[in-house]
């Protein structure tokens, strides 16, 4: 089954990358600057597994929309979050692709070391049978979320970043037809990282 980008739309959420507001949680134990540098590397990854994917992509930006970076403007078109909130600015995301006239749109973060754009073709292929996607993260988030229509009960009421998202997430879609992804670890603690050989090169001295 091919995916159509007029019809199909993939939102990436990203924090810009400065020194300090970047990986908080991870620079409690790595230092402001190795966990920036990870952050780096995670934006890097989110690059290649999204690049060569078959669908339209859109990257929102937390602060400014940065012309000349890692998002090559032919692949990705580039917008800034809207909402005082995490949840208000991912409905307000979706909102505004719907009104643009896509059919399936799937939303991800940019630190996701596991993700594989496998992942991302499972989400999309689902959406041509489910309600909704969710790929569940090992925190009690979620990584990736995928709707054929703006359900906007699953942005409000939410403690962003802990460990109840999921179950609360699947609570408010009760009755609706839900496909789930493999559990993926996003990297928000040094635990997360610290025995992963492709990390170690932060850590040295």
């Amino acid at each position: 089954m091919s995916l159509k980008t007029s019809q199909n739309l993939l939102i990436i959420f990203t924090r810009n990358p400065e020194p300090g507001k970047v990986k908080t949680r991870l620079a409690i134990d790595i230092g402001d600057t190795a966990a920036f540098e990870v952050y780096k590397f995670l934006l890097q990854h989110t690059v290649s597994v999204t690049k060569n994917l078959p669908v339209s992509k859109k990257v929102y930006y937390s602060e400014d929309i940065v012309d000349k970076d890692i998002w090559n403007l032919e692949l990705y078109s580039k917008k800034l979050q809207e909402g005082k909130e995490l949840g208000e600015r991912m409905k307000n995301a979706f909102k505004e692709g719907f009104e643009e006239g896509y059919k399936h749109i799937v939303i991800i973060g940019s630190d996701l070391y596991d993700l594989k754009q496998e992942d991302l073709e499972n989400a999309f292929h689902l959406l041509q049978e489910k309600e909704v996607v969710l790929g569940p993260a090992t925190d009690g988030g979620y990584y990736l979320l995928g709707m054929n229509q703006l359900f906007p009960e699953v942005f409000q009421g939410k403690e962003w970043g802990s460990s109840s998202v999921f179950q609360e997430t699947v609570k408010d879609l009760k009755g609706k037809d839900i496909g789930f992804l493999e559990a993926r670890n996003d990297v928000d603690y040094y635990s997360d990282i610290k025995d992963h050989k492709d990390f170690q090169q932060f850590f040295k001295k």
